[in-house]
């Protein structure tokens, strides 16, 4: 049985056009399933911006900058997100992926969501890398927006056949159950792998009816009865891309990092390009705690509260 209640949404933002349409969008998908919406702004502290000349002290320089950033933010979202939810904004100090994930931890939130969709080169550049660090830094699902309105029709589910599918097919049967959305789950059969050593020769016939049987063995079981089953053939940015704009998806989930370093490279890879070609939103499942949480303790963000009123 599936759970059926959603914990808070914590949502990153700046004063860029992206993480305003993704705060609206955010509010309005929070209201859908009932929880609350918390934004929270992250100002990096002054040692990890270009050297300026210190002409007072770190922490002064860090409450001036968070101030400063918070009105500009405050005022690019006045009017944008209710009152309540603008009031109740939440700035932090330290690195935006690491400030999410706390405020995730602290406010025991099942989803971050971050606007990644900017016009100009330079906002998909900055807007990727951070989208790409929160996905590998937070210990809940992160929901990349792309300008979403709701309702959304169609969910895309592409999975693997690794331990990361069964959890995948989960959060994107709660997504479609809660947006009243038709589910597809997709897999794509990529060419086999020529640079490993098998003790045996494969044919690409052998490596297909290989991927079939895992495909009914391990994941088809926990699709729903009602969703859609997809199984394409190449590579798997091309099969996703084209499989959004076939079949009109709203909304594509994928599970995150695998069982080894290669698949966390691989997933990573595979992540970051759907940033960039997707033209719809993409909600990244953690299936392993990403390494970078033991390292977190020694880079924590620093709660600040509602600055710049």
């Amino acid at each position: 049985m599936l759970a059926t209640t959603w914990q808070p949404f914590i949502v990153g933002v700046d004063a860029s056009p992206a993480a305003v349409r993704a705060a609206r969008f955010a509010v309005a998908l929070a209201d859908r399933a009932d929880v609350p919406c918390q934004l929270v702004h992250a100002v990096p502290e002054v040692w990890t911006l270009p050297p300026p000349m210190f002409a007072q002290a770190p922490e002064e320089m860090n409450l001036a900058s968070a101030a400063a950033s918070a009105a500009v933010v405050r005022a690019a979202l006045e009017g944008e997100v209710p009152t309540d939810v603008l009031d109740a904004i939440e700035t932090r100090i330290g690195r935006p992926a690491l400030a999410l994930a706390d405020a995730a931890e602290e406010h025991g939130a099942g989803l971050v969501i971050v606007g990644g969709k900017h016009h100009s080169a330079l906002g998909r550049w900055v807007a990727g890398s951070t989208a790409h660090a929160v996905v590998r830094t937070a210990p809940v699902p992160v929901l990349v927006t792309a300008g979403e309105q709701l309702p959304h029709r169609r969910v895309l589910c592409a999975v693997d056949i690794s331990e990361a599918a069964r959890p995948t097919i989960h959060a994107a049967t709660r997504w479609a159950t809660m947006l009243g959305a038709e589910l597809t789950v997709l897999h794509a059969i990529e060419p086999m792998p020529l640079f490993l050593e098998a003790p045996f020769a494969m044919t690409a016939e052998d490596h297909e009816a290989h991927v079939e049987e895992a495909l009914g063995r391990t994941v088809w079981p926990v699709v729903p009865a009602d969703a859609e089953r997809l199984v394409r053939h190449g590579d798997a940015v091309r099969v996703i891309t084209e499989e959004v704009a076939r079949r009109g998806a709203d909304l594509v989930v994928v599970g995150s990092h695998g069982r080894g370093w290669f698949d966390r490279i691989l997933i990573g890879s595979v992540t970051e390009r759907l940033l960039g070609a997707l033209p719809t939103g993409l909600l990244v499942v953690p299936v392993a705690g990403p390494a970078s949480q033991r390292r977190r303790t020694q880079f924590r963000s620093h709660v600040l509260g509602v600055v710049g009123r």
